[in-house]
């Protein structure tokens, strides 16, 4: 990739998706959670009014005649903040794309699911880590959420609210990928995000699959039509555009900003790495400015074969993945297999 082509994979004005954890109590104890929710809330979440603050700084990324990022609802459980639906109506107010991961818990329900249809969220999202409901309920620690999860993407279809499902990819649920897809075929999924496992939060106690046993698995889905349902995607394994070639550039910090509970601004979910935090730093700032964003959308500076690679802007490997294995954002992605002028 040459220097002049490289900035159009550089997102360094406004990110695409802005991923909010409005909380972390979840009512479930799911194996793999990189937020390692519990039942209550940290009373040190942001309140309403400094929600509807930040808000306004989410849609001042960009001008007002210009597309804001894609809003992201997710926990923990969103659906266990009383303030949900405030929050979904104050941002379509201020024009932002809403979308929300809900937990499948007693609380979602057909009602609820219809609300969010009728309260303009774009779609939401519903995991699928095992093809029957054993194996997925083993992971996700309690009896009930592989049903609760199948009846609440029929009600999803019915009132025509797209669903993303998401999988993750470990040694633990590798086998099951193709039954998993199968299903997620039949539960009329609009999109289908394999998320390979970064261990952090409690997903340090599962094994991730090898380099060899990762390119397998996307050499799979690269096989997939492109035009057919559902869309199938990688989290955190960016190198499937190596596979699947096709440019893209966003990644953790590039295109893709988080913002815990507590307000601290980071560039994913999986990366703990703290930049600021909006109850005293602007997020449009740090985003732009922050030493560590501006590091993560300059490849050429990342180390190992990620630096190397010809592929480095396009790709960049998952920086979440490079801080847990070597405790260096910008080190190499340990599950890529790709070695620069090898192959």
């Amino acid at each position: 990739m040459t220097a002049l082509s490289a900035p159009r994979f550089v997102f360094d004005r406004a990110p695409l998706r802005v991923y909010w954890e409005i909380t972390r109590a979840c009512d479930l104890a799911c194996r793999h959670c990189r937020a390692a929710a519990r039942p209550v809330a940290d009373p040190a979440e942001l309140t309403t009014a400094e929600a509807y603050a930040l808000l306004d700084r989410i849609r001042a990324f960009v001008p007002a005649d210009a597309a804001p990022p894609h809003l992201v609802l997710t926990g923990g459980d969103p659906l266990k903040r009383a303030d949900l639906f405030d929050l979904i109506s104050a941002a379509r107010a201020r024009g932002l794309k809403v979308s929300v991961s809900p937990s499948a818990t007693p609380l979602l329900t057909p009602a609820t699911i219809a609300r969010f249809k009728a309260w303009g969220v774009e779609a939401i999202s519903l995991s699928v880590d095992g093809a029957s409901a054993p194996a997925h309920d083993a992971i996700r620690g309690f009896a009930g959420t592989f049903a609760r999860t199948l009846e609440a993407a029929r009600m999803a279809e019915l009132v025509a609210l797209p669903v993303q499902v998401n999988t993750l990819v470990a040694a633990e649920t590798l086998g099951a990928l193709p039954a998993i897809y199968e299903l997620v075929r039949d539960m009329a999924a609009a999109r289908w995000s394999l998320f390979f496992l970064v261990t952090v939060g409690r997903g340090t106690a599962l094994q991730s699959v090898t380099p060899s046993e990762a390119d397998g698995v996307m050499r799979w889905i690269a096989a997939f039509p492109r035009a057919g349902r559902p869309v199938v995607t990688t989290t955190e394994a960016p190198h499937f555009r190596r596979i699947r070639r096709h440019a893209s550039g966003v990644r953790d910090g590039n295109g893709i900003l988080f913002i815990a509970h507590t307000g601290d601004i980071t560039p994913a979910g999986f990366m703990p790495a703290v930049a600021g935090n909006v109850r005293r730093d602007d997020v449009v700032r740090i985003y732009r400015e922050a030493p560590l964003f501006q590091a993560l959308r300059a490849p050429d500076g990342f180390g190992g074969r990620c630096g190397r690679c010809d592929l480095r802007w396009e790709c960049g490997g998952s920086r979440s993945r490079a801080l847990a294995a070597s405790g260096d954002p910008l080190a190499e992605d340990p599950l890529c297999s790709y070695i620069p002028g090898m192959q």
